[in-house]
């Protein structure tokens, strides 16, 4: 008995045998834990158009029929319920309203039943929170303060914020694919004034939390916040693209005066990454396709698609001949529309699927502005113009709706007296943001001392310019309704 005589081998033999009649009244008594949701992928997230499924993880297998019958989402948010072993998925079947809180409740639902005899037991009660992105859009200011800088406006919160310095007049600029930053180009506002065109591109932060479906959490960045992407002390940089996923950037530059480089290029900056010279790559007109992985261009009489990640970027993925530029993508990358222009000066615009099936949409005498597929890609949302039967030419500018099964075209709205109009459609497919430039007067804004007269992407000099939202709403006729002053609107991803 001396080699147990020490006070921590009692100690534990103690705990021991206390253990092991703990772990008999479990086995003799059986299982008392309940059933309980032990994860909710979306809980307390903001989630966008990108994330179409929720999850429910359970500690035990469930009577899934029962689940269904119980699970609650309040605003109601449809979708289909499919499950394996403890994880329920939750599949969105319509674009999440954007600028809403949605609560998951489940309560009454019982445990699978192991046998016919087995008492299953009821889950814990369930109570889980998510909401939408806010519904905010950027825009380029024009009047005041905000002219010639990027301007926040977030609708769910009724919160307008300057995000860029007012020593910087941006020219162009493209959200982040979750909007918590936005790449641009600007020039120092005393280059611009004396009338030199020589931007940087820059990255300035939104505030806005990003959750990427593939994370838990990310971390927010503070708002406001300036970075240099790429200067201009060799090239001027003239068109830039952004990846669907941010991953990459395409510029187009051009050597400065003196330098002793080559003619017109592209470059890509993939992130963290120098900038690379897409080598023996010539043309026009170009977008990052959807995979961000290639690269759509104008090649003489046609389109090229081109890789981005092999190092002899000449080598084409595929050419389509009689188009003679690119539109738009769907989101998904399964559809394009692209423009044809035709032997007797007419346009048609076309759905190229992934497939290599080709459909005429339209043909019009006038010109086919933009394009742009909703969340659910059954409709195209176009900015078209139509050209006036007298002895003069004119284009008239409206908006249009394209049913993609039918092909038919509805007039949604006509814009006339307008000119270098942008148009943005909202991530959730609810509305159209759209501008009204008002023109310069030559005459009485130049003498008026206007050196930093804010312009266009097609180079027009404007006054003002109006911002006009367009409700999409089933079952409403629409109307546009007057949000202030801008230019070049964009809804957040």
């Amino acid at each position: 008995m001396k080699k147990w005589a020490h006070p921590l081998d009692r100690i534990a033999i103690s705990v021991m045998v206390g253990l092991t009649l703990l772990i008999g009244c479990i086995i003799i008594g059986g299982d008392h834990t309940v059933p309980y949701v032990q994860k909710f992928n979306w809980q307390a997230k903001s989630v966008g158009i990108e994330d179409t499924a929720f999850i429910l993880s359970f500690n035990r297998t469930m009577d899934w029929p029962s689940v269904e019958q119980h699970l609650q989402v309040t605003p109601a948010l449809p979708g289909k319920l499919s499950w394996s072993g403890r994880r329920l998925a939750y599949t969105l079947t319509e674009p999440i309203p954007y600028g809403t809180a949605f609560e998951v409740e489940l309560d009454k639902v019982e445990e699978a039943r192991r046998s016919s005899n087995d008492q299953p037991k009821v889950m814990q009660p369930f109570v889980g929170q998510f909401r939408s992105r806010d519904r905010a859009y950027v825009y380029l200011g024009v009047n005041g303060e905000e002219a010639g800088r990027l301007v926040l406006n977030n609708l769910t919160q009724a919160q307008k914020t300057v995000l860029t310095p007012a020593e910087l007049v941006v020219t162009e600029f493209k959200p982040y694919p979750y909007g918590d930053r936005i790449l641009f180009a600007a020039t120092d506002r005393n280059q611009e004034t004396q009338g030199n065109f020589n931007p940087q591109l820059y990255t300035v932060t939104t505030g806005i939390q990003a959750n990427p479906p593939d994370l838990d959490s990310s971390p927010q960045l503070a708002l406001g916040q300036i970075d240099l992407v790429l200067d201009n002390k060799q090239y001027q940089i003239l068109k830039f693209d952004l990846a669907a996923d941010g991953s990459r950037i395409v510029i187009q530059r051009a050597p400065k005066q003196g330098t002793g480089l080559g003619q017109v290029s592209l470059w890509q900056l993939p992130d963290g990454e120098s900038i690379q010279l897409l080598e023996n790559v010539q043309g026009g007109d170009f977008l990052i396709a959807p995979d961000s992985r290639s690269l759509v261009i104008a090649q003489g009489q046609g389109l090229a698609i081109l890789p981005l990640d092999s190092r002899t970027n000449d080598q084409p993925l595929g050419f389509l001949p009689k188009f003679g530029m690119v539109l738009s993508f769907a989101k998904d990358g399964s559809a394009a529309t692209m423009v044809k222009f035709n032997p007797n000066f007419t346009r048609s615009l076309f759905l190229v699927t992934n497939q290599g099936q080709q459909t005429e949409l339209l043909k019009t005498s006038g010109s086919i502005l933009s394009a742009t597929f909703d969340p659910k890609k059954e409709q195209l949302y176009c900015l078209l113009t139509q050209v006036s039967a007298g002895e003069q030419y004119k284009e008239t500018p409206y908006l249009a709706m394209i049913d993609l099964k039918t092909r038919q075209e509805s007039r949604l709205l006509d814009l006339p007296n307008q000119r270098d109009i942008h148009v943005s459609l909202a991530p959730d497919g609810s509305a159209l943001l759209f501008d009204q430039a008002i023109a310069a007067n030559p005459e009485t804004d130049t003498q008026s001392g206007s050196e930093d007269m804010i312009q266009t992407s097609q180079g027009s000099s404007v006054t003002t310019s109006n911002l006009w939202l367009l409700s999409l709403q089933t079952g409403q006729a629409p109307q546009p309704q007057s949000i202030g002053s801008g230019l070049n609107p964009v809804w957040l991803p």
